[in-house]
This record gives structure tokens, C-alpha cells and sequence, in this order.
């Protein structure tokens, strides 16, 4: 019995995606993947013992079940620090995708030959590709596992904390606490929004410079997030106000080039009409 089971457990360890292919494995994602198939064969095969001992193996059945209550546990712990590895990996390449960007759209408007709309995405750093995501898990055999991004503990706390000041129109709190929040929390799921509300606070304090600045950064930080739109109409505007025209227009004109189907566009078109853009 013992043989059977050890030789069960073995077999599925080495069935097609799991942990032998893993070694050839490219990705993080890959390898939770993996990891997560294992464990799913190893769930298995527990409550076959858990239903099918034979009378008196007690001790011996307990033992087995003992020793993959173990290889459980190990997984598990494995797959929560490739998660957490996947994770914190993914934030530095972003942080720092974001950051180049930031960099080439402020040299090029230094530069007097630089057109703006011919910058296009900045490819990613390292060539890591943030797109691409592993293989969903059926919510049975997930368990538990939440999805979408997972937020940091006290990230949600830290984020309403600030929106509460901005709701009260302390604005100025408002301001230093956003900015706290995309400095503790770089790369996260309410980054780009934690940009565009330090960017909304600033610019009802008249800080028009550093309102543009963390209107562009909430752009960069998802350029095809939620408030992508939003975060460019409103550094359009911001460079109009700050006397930067030609900017200002190529800039309003990128919101119905890149969301046509956003309510930003007709606000775009007017602030474009207001500057009198080509």
C-alpha cells in the first residue's frame, strides 16, 4: 500500500506541467503555474487516502497522509514566494519603465526638433513583457486566491486616509499624503489614481508645475489604465496654463488618438479650441 501511494505521488509530480517541467520553466509565472498544478495532483490524492484506507492501516495511512500534509505545506510556502518575487520583479520593471518614460518625454521637450506624438510606448526594462500574465486557474482548483493585483498591507488605509483630506478640501494634506503613498507603495494597483489626486490637489493650489508633473506620472504609471484619459487632458490643460502651447495642443490632441471612446475627448476639443491648436 505504502509503495502505491509513494508511487502515486511521485506520478504526479511527474505528469505533463508539473514540477519536472517546471525546471524548463522561462517565466516566474510559469513556475507558480506549475507549482500550482502539483498541488492540485497532491490534493487529489489526499482525499483518495482520506476515503479509501482499508480497516486497521490507521497508523500507517496517518503516516502517508502525514508526509503530504508536508509536501503541501512546502509547496505552498514555495508558491507565495515566487508570487511575492513575481511581484516585486514586476514593480521594479515598471517603476523603471515609467521612469524612462518620464525622462524622454522631458527631454523632448527640451529639444526644439522632439514631437511628442512620435514618442510612442516605452518598451518595457529588460524586455519583460507586463502584459503577459500565467495561465488562469480554474476557481475550484485556485482555492481562495483572490484576483487582480493584491494590495500591500495598509495600502487601502494609507489611500483613503489622503482621499479623506481631499474630500474635506484640505488640499495641501491632501498633496503630501498622495505623495507619501506613490513613494511607500511604487508600482501598485492605486498608483496611477495616488498621481492623478496628488496631481488634482496641486492644481487647486495653483501649483501648476508640479500639478503637470503628477498628471504626467499618473499617465506613465498606466497608459492604458482608468485615468490614462483623464491624467492627459488634464496635463493638456495644465501646459496650456502654464503658457506651453504647442505642447499643450500636441498633448490634448494624443487623448482622442488614444481613447477616442473616452468622455475626455470632447473636454480634449475644448481646451484645443481655447488655445486656438491647429
Amino acid at each position: 500500500m505504502r509503495k502505491v501511494l509513494m508511487a502515486g505521488v511521485l506520478a504526479a509530480m511527474l505528469l505533463p506541467g508539473g514540477v519536472a517541467r517546471a525546471q524548463q520553466a522561462e517565466t516566474l509565472a510559469d513556475i507558480r503555474q506549475e507549482l500550482t498544478v502539483v498541488f492540485v495532483e497532491i490534493q487529489k490524492l489526499k482525499r483518495e487516502l482520506s476515503t479509501t484506507g482499508a480497516p486497521g492501516g490507521t497508523g500507517q495511512g496517518g503516516s502517508t497522509l502525514q508526509r503530504i500534509d508536508a509536501i503541501e505545506a512546502e509547496l505552498q510556502r514555495l508558491t507565495a514566494k515566487t508570487e511575492a518575487l513575481e511581484f516585486r520583479i514586476t514593480s521594479v520593471v515598471r517603476d523603471g519603465t515609467n521612469r524612462i518614460g518620464d525622462l524622454e518625454f522631458r527631454l523632448c521637450e527640451l529639444e526644439d526638433d522632439c514631437d511628442i506624438a512620435q514618442l510612442g510606448d516605452t518598451p518595457s526594462l529588460g524586455g519583460v513583457d507586463l502584459e503577459t500574465g500565467p495561465t488562469p486557474v480554474p476557481a475550484e482548483e485556485a482555492g481562495d486566491a483572490s484576483e487582480g493585483p493584491q494590495l500591500a498591507m495598509g495600502e487601502q488605509g494609507d489611500f483613503d486616509r489622503a482621499m479623506q483630506a481631499m474630500d474635506e478640501g484640505d488640499h495641501e494634506q491632501a498633496a503630501e499624503l498622495f505623495g507619501s503613498f506613490v513613494e511607500t507603495y511604487p508600482g501598485g494597483p492605486m498608483t496611477a489614481e495616488a498621481h492623478f489626486q496628488r496631481g488634482e490637489a496641486l492644481a487647486r493650489l495653483d501649483r501648476n508645475t508640479t500639478a503637470a508633473r503628477a498628471f504626467l506620472d499618473a499617465f506613465s504609471s498606466d497608459q492604458d489604465g482608468p485615468f490614462a484619459p483623464r491624467a492627459l487632458l488634464r496635463l493638456g490643460e495644465k501646459l496650456g496654463d502654464l503658457g506651453q502651447t504647442q505642447e499643450a495642443c500636441v498633448t490634448l490632441a494624443e487623448v482622442s488618438a488614444r481613447f477616442p471612446q473616452s468622455d475626455a475627448v470632447t473636454q480634449a476639443e475644448e481646451a484645443r479650441a481655447r488655445l486656438d491648436c491647429p
